[in-house]
């Protein structure tokens, strides 16, 4: 069995949720390289290097594999699931139709109460960038697009959101990684807000075809450079 050697650096745990606060910081550990794509998750060395039992690892990883984050194989484990470009082109393409025909029906409910809304979440992704929190980052990202397709008000539209919601949070989690200021992240929502506030659907659909679009060439780019583990495990 090929063990995590060296420790990547978790932190103990206290005694209160211990499979969900697993699952955050496997999650962290991920979306900071310190697990890369392909990496074997091996519930042994992270329950140790935690100072817990095995039983709390494994429901934790169980959880993420639901999320998509990894992917197990019988008599083998969980691994870290390794995204194709492929998938990146998949997942944006259909990014991009989702949330372009969510944005539209949005403005056109946008009140000022779900408007503020918008606006106290994108201060939520500045806040996760100064406590330099990709993980939380990643989640508040997600919960900010899935809040136009609330807006939306088209349960169909939610649905399919949330039927890619496992992978964008990867996705997401590269996109941390191109910026070096993470405040960058929270700037980029700024002009989407804003295109919902003025209400035109050209403009909208530009916004968001930018906004996500820009992200598809980087990330796909990034997903190309990930080199593959030695371990061969692959999504």
């Amino acid at each position: 069995m090929r063990l995590i050697t060296p420790p990547v650096g978790l932190t103990a745990l206290a005694e209160t949720d211990l499979v969900g606060q697993v699952a955050r910081i496997l999650t962290q550990a991920i979306i900071r390289g310190q697990l890369q794509p392909g990496a074997k998750v091996v519930e042994a060395s992270i329950a140790r290097e935690l100072g817990i039992s095995r039983a709390p690892v494994r429901e934790a990883a169980r959880l993420l594999e639901q999320q998509g984050l990894l992917v197990s194989y019988p008599r083998r484990g969980f691994f870290v699931r390794k995204l194709e470009a492929r998938d990146i082109d998949e997942i944006y393409d259909l990014r991009i139709c989702v949330e372009s025909h969510a944005a539209v029906l949005a403005s056109k409910n946008l009140t000022p109460a779900n408007r503020d809304a918008l606006r106290r979440q994108i201060d939520v992704l500045y806040e996760a960038a100064d406590l330099d929190d990709p993980a939380q980052q990643v989640e508040e990202d997600y919960k900010f697009h899935r809040m136009i397709c609330e807006i939306a008000g088209s349960t169909r539209l939610l649905r399919l959101f949330d039927d890619l919601a496992s992978e964008l949070r990867m996705v997401i989690g590269l996109i941390g990684r191109l910026y070096e200021d993470p405040r960058r992240i929270a700037q980029t929502h700024e002009a989407v807000l804003e295109a919902l506030q003025q209400g035109d659907p050209d403009v909208i659909a530009a916004r968001i075809d930018y906004h996500i679009g820009a992200a598809w060439r980087e990330v796909a780019k990034l997903v190309r450079e990930i080199p593959t583990s030695p371990n061969g495990a692959s999504a």
